[in-house]
């Protein structure tokens, strides 16, 4: 049996190969001069050929000649020859010696999960304004009284108060309307306080309410008011419309109607009466505002001529209206011939309804049982009917109205049309106390809009309630029940009652009623565009924004037909008591957010906030949040909730899009606040184990352009966001702080760029340092913020560090590997970044976790939070850790098994036994070569010092004496020669070169170094035995998990002086060579993980 075998060479690679490539095909490149096969370094035959002169080499190993284990570094000197075939030290560390101080200081997995296993200790939780300037007001000349006060009266007195108080007061009662009225008029005057806060807290140039709320509470919350205001205030103009048309068609000329259906002639003519008004809106302003001076005449001439009526009125100047029982009758049914029959005359109309043929004994009954009055309908104050009418009367549908009967239109009864309750009432009330914002939308044309806002707004609302809480009373103390609760006044041949009770006539009323009532319509249909104008100019909601396109006249045309068109809507539903309180919820959502925005401001004390109306207060504006949203649920719920739901989609959307304003608002203001408590929180400790999570600080390198070099690094960072941790993404750019600012913030840009394509929420810096290496370690230091700070380091693989003769190319991630385990952080350097897949892919296969030291169980963690993201969610994870000699690799194996099951974690484990402990001829060839490579280099910087230095002396030949190079020696990686080697010595006085010869100066060097006999050599026994560990599980590793989609295992502990790194970095590329992606991972000395609850 032929013995294997033993003899190898190293010859000397082409100019053209860098360093420490390996060929993948064929490692062969040919021969050289003298006939020898040429092969990268880092290159193994298949089968070792002969030396040239015939010779067998003999290879040696040094160790200390005390026997301790040497570390990366230190002293090599004094070594005592050992043979190959001593193998007497303790095999474990033959096995895992480039772990043994990890080993020494954390301990064996095989205990920990022994321990755990047999529940013996556990891992134990953890103890510890604008973009432009405005436009200047161009004679702004408006007072209080012309500017604020008259317009709001304008818009807060509307159609309800001529065609529905009188109604609302005979159903509800004179108590019940009077709390009605209290409860809205006290949420509109809370809300009018917060108002007047808001609009002189700065001032407000335009879009009413939006523009206070959306710079108050951002843009989210404002996009969202905004778009509900700007429906209310178009269905309003529906409302208007409607209650315009039904004074037309009901009271002032009913032979106009077309369809016996009310409702039809509601829609057709309400129909013609938006395009009429639109085409008016059209027009421009300057013929609406014309209008609005004859609309605001005709509602103070209204409600005087009704005030005067109240007190002029009597028994002999009221009209008649015919009652029998507690049933009101139609004037139509009680007349015959032209004629009122209000008797029992059995040959009268009334007699007929009620017991005529087709009649029910129950009707005929009713007839002769009851009384048939014939009573004057509006006899006064005098007349004593206060108490009859102070409590209330509801109904349902088909009832008669005030009783609980029903009632047959047939027999000439008034019957309920809608069922009537207090919350009912309140809906359809409240429209009439709206339009407080009339003189805030004026401010642009007020003279003192600071000082007109509050005092004229306050004022108009303390009018218009006082008019309408006196009204209640007088309305319930002049007329008769019956009449008040006849909606359209079909017991007065279809008058209007509010018309009847006025002085002189009641024209008076009907006309002013139709006017105003049209004005305020026409008001609607002029504003609401405007709003919806300004909401798209601020471009918060990118679907409006093709509406903030105005015509020459600066008309927002394409505002006016989405405004006209949704007031369409309103007019097809063509009845008020439908209409007002889908108004009411748009309104009152508005409202309570303007409460909002005054209690938020005020509570956060932000230094703005100084507005010149000083008689507010939080409670006030949280009172009147909390009427708002009372009275939205009280008066319909699920409507409430259409209302809602609508503002929550739209601030989704909003939010979703990515609104990029920055209004210095409120809730910016809270999340400041609402911050600062949960850092400070988070400060009082260090979080439970049970509650830790991956915060990550991702280090990416910026290529020539400033763009993040390895973007994926990103990717992987969101993939890892399944344990909802902190990302901080962050660059370091070498130079002086005050000349590279500029590169910093483009380079900051290119990563928020970054952040944004790959969605992560998280925050993005560039670090300006004189060095990267010192930049890194501040950034490991001081990134992040109290309980925000980052727990874990990500940073990718320093590729190309083997073709670099320059320190830095490696020097940069060992010593971060350094400062994180100084700053007790866990860290995960990752190799093979650019085959890491994008968010779009979806894989298949295995998670291998190659388990050989303790880390705390980061190890387990990571794999179990990528798999939660959809890019991992298919792979299933396995688990493998190492057997040594001394270790019973069924009882690990069950007790792993029993680890994972309470981790609660799904994992396929294995146990891998590595008992050959031999040191093969491959692991000192890969050791001799990475110490030839390393002595090669170190003099290779040598000779660049040395070269520049002959530069320097050209330029400054008085200091040629002084400055000589010296040649100094890696300690630990030192070469021994013999005697035939010693004359290979160069003399001080080669180094005295020209420029010119600097670049072969490596070359020869090199070849001299490679001339000598691989017998002349001898390696650092510590070299081989962390070299045969790297050899040994890069064999079992890529033998398991050559398929996996990726593989995560320990990452080694760094050198501690600087002699030992490029053998550091040479271990790591063995132990990772032959796999494509690879996630080596350092704890931070802390469990992250338990089996608790």
């Amino acid at each position: 049996m032929s013995s294997p075998p033993q003899r190898f060479t190293v010859v000397e690679a082409d100019e053209e190969v860098p360093l420490g490539e390996v060929g993948e095909s064929s490692p062969t490149k040919g021969n050289d001069s003298k006939g020898n096969q040429q092969r990268d370094y880092g290159s193994v035959p298949s089968s070792s050929p002969t030396s040239p002169s015939g010779e067998i080499p003999t290879i040696r190993i040094i160790d200390d000649n005390n026997g301790k284990s040497a570390n990366y570094g230190e002293n090599t000197q004094n070594r005592e020859h050992e043979p190959l075939t001593d193998n007497n030290d303790d095999i474990g560390d033959h096995q895992l010696a480039l772990y043994e101080e990890d080993l020494q200081r954390r301990g064996k997995v095989s205990n920990i999960i022994n321990r755990i296993g047999n529940y013996q200790a556990g891992i134990a939780p953890n103890l510890e304004e604008e973009e432009a300037a405005p436009k200047k007001s161009k004679g702004a000349k408006l007072g209080t009284l012309m500017g604020v006060y008259l317009p709001c009266i304008q818009n807060i007195f509307g159609v309800l108060l001529f065609v529905r108080m009188t109604w609302i007061v005979g159903s509800a009662g004179a108590i019940e309307s009077f709390l009605i009225v209290i409860v809205c008029c006290s949420t509109t005057l809370l809300t009018s306080i917060s108002m007047s806060a808001i609009a002189t807290n700065g001032v407000v140039p335009g879009g009413g309410s939006y523009f206070m709320i959306s710079r108050s509470l951002g843009p989210e919350f404002g996009g969202a008011v905004g778009i509900l205001f700007y429906l209310g205030t178009s269905v309003a103009s529906s409302m208007y419309i409607i209650g315009a048309v039904e004074i037309l068609l009901t009271y002032i000329a009913p032979q106009m109607s077309i369809f016996e259906d009310m409702y039809h002639n509601f829609r057709i003519y309400g129909t013609a009466t938006l395009i009429l008004l639109s085409t008016f809106v059209f027009i421009g302003v300057r013929f609406v505002s014309k209008f609005a001076t004859l609309s605001l005449a005709c509602v103070i001439l209204s409600i005087i001529s009704i005030y005067i009526g109240i007190f002029v009125t009597n028994e002999n100047r009221s009209i008649k209206i015919c009652i029998m029982g507690e049933r009101l009758l139609t004037l139509e049914s009680v007349t015959a011939n032209g004629s009122i029959w209000c008797d029992k005359n059995i040959s009268g109309p009334i007699y007929a309804h009620y017991c005529g043929d087709g009649n029910t004994s129950d009707s005929c009954n009713y007839f002769y049982a009851n009384q048939v009055r014939y009573v004057p309908g509006i006899p006064g104050i005098a007349s004593g009917l206060f108490d009859t009418n102070a409590f209330s009367k509801y109904s349902k549908i088909n009832d008669v109205p005030g009783g609980s009967d029903k009632g047959d239109a047939a027999r000439g009864e008034i019957i309920a049309d809608i069922t009537t309750t207090f919350m009912v009432l309140l809906a359809i009330y409240f429209p009439s106390v709206t339009g407080i914002m009339a003189g805030s939308n004026r401010s642009g044309d007020l003279a003192d809009a600071q000082k007109s806002i509050p005092t004229g707004t306050v004022a108009a609302i303390m009018t218009t309630s006082l008019v309408y809480i006196t009204s209640v009373f007088f309305f319930a103390a002049c007329v008769e029940g019956p009449l008040l609760r006849d909606k359209f006044g079909e017991s007065i041949n279809g008058g209007l009652v509010v018309a009847n009770l006025a002085w002189p006539n009641e024209w008076v009323i009907l006309i002013g009623s139709f006017l105003s009532t049209l004005g305020a319509g026409l008001q609607s249909l002029t504003g609401a565009p405007r709003v919806l104008q300004a909401i798209a100019k601020d471009s918060v909601i990118p679907l409006l924004d093709i509406f903030s396109v105005t015509t020459k006249k600066g008309e927002p045309f394409r505002a006016l037909l989405l405004t006209a068109a949704i007031s369409e809507i309103g007019i097809i539903i063509a009845s008020l008591d439908y209409v007002a309180p889908i108004i009411t919820m748009f309104f009152l959502l508005c409202y309570g957010f303007v409460n909002m925005a005054c209690a938020l401001q005020t509570l956060l004390r932000t230094p703005n906030w100084r507005p010149r109306f000083r008689f507010y207060h939080w409670t006030l504006s949280l009172l009147g949040l909390g009427l708002c949203i009372s009275l939205m649920f009280i008066s319909s719920w699920y409507y409430a909730l259409a209302a809602l739901f609508l503002a929550l989609c739209i601030y989704k959307y909003i939010e979703y899009k990515g609104a990029e304003k920055e209004w210095g608002d409120g809730i910016r203001g809270l999340a400041m606040s609402a911050a600062r408590y949960a850092l400070l929180r988070l400060q009082e400790g260090p979080p439970h184990t049970k509650n830790w999570r991956p915060q990550l600080l991702v280090l990416m390198k910026p290529d020539e352009n400033l763009k993040p070099m390895y973007p994926k690094l990103a990717t992987l960072a969101t993939q890892l966001k399944a344990g909802k941790g902190l990302i901080l993404v962050s660059s370091v750019l070498e130079g002086d702080f005050r000349k590279t600012f500029a590169k910093s913030q483009a380079a900051k840009q290119a990563l928020d760029h970054l952040m944004d394509t790959e969605n992560i929420k998280g925050f993005a810096d560039v670090l300006v340092a004189k060095s990267v290496i010192e930049g890194l370690c501040h950034l490991t230091q001081t990134a992040g913020l109290g309980g925000l700070k980052h727990n874990t380091i990500m940073i990718g693989w320093p590729y190309g560090w083997r073709h670099s003769p320059e320190q830095k190319s490696y020097r940069v991630f060992i010593d971060t590997i350094r400062n994180v385990a100084g700053a007790q952080l866990a860290l995960m350097a990752v190799k093979g970044i650019n085959q890491f897949p994008v968010n779009t892919q979806k894989l298949t296969g295995t998670i291998d976790v190659w388990w050989i030291v303790h880390e705390g169980g980061l190890l387990m963690l990571l794999p179990f939070l990528l798999r939660q993201h959809k890019v991992w969610k298919n792979c299933k994870l396995r688990i493998f850790t190492v057997a040594q000699l001394e270790d019973n690799s069924i009882q690990m194996e069950k007790d792993l098994n029993q680890y994972m099951y309470n981790l609660r974690i799904e994992a396929e484990v294995k146990i891998v036994e590595m008992s050959n402990s031999d040191i093969s001829a491959y692991t000192y060839e890969r050791t001799l070569m990475m110490e030839q490579r390393t002595e090669l280099l170190s003099n290779m910087r040598l000779q660049k010092e040395t070269a520049q230095s002959i530069i320097d002396r050209a330029h400054n030949p008085t200091s040629l004496e002084s400055k000589d190079a010296t040649l100094e020696t890696v300690v630990e990686e030192a070469i021994e020669f013999n005697d035939a080697a010693n004359s290979l010595e160069l003399d001080r006085s080669q180094y005295t070169f020209s420029p010119s010869e600097a670049k072969s100066l490596g070359k020869e060097l090199g070849k001299e170094l490679f001339q000598m006999k691989p017998q002349q050599r001898i390696c650092d026994k510590k070299n081989v035995r962390r070299m045969h560990t790297a050899v040994k599980l890069n064999e079992v590793i890529v033998e398991k998990s050559h398929e996996a989609q990726l593989v995560i295992l320990n990452l080694p502990t760094p050198p501690r002086s600087e002699s030992g790194e490029q053998n550091y970095m040479e271990f790591l590329e063995v132990l990772t060579e032959g796999l494509d992606r690879v996630v080596m991972v350092r704890g931070s000395g802390r469990e992250v993980v338990t089996i608790y609850s």
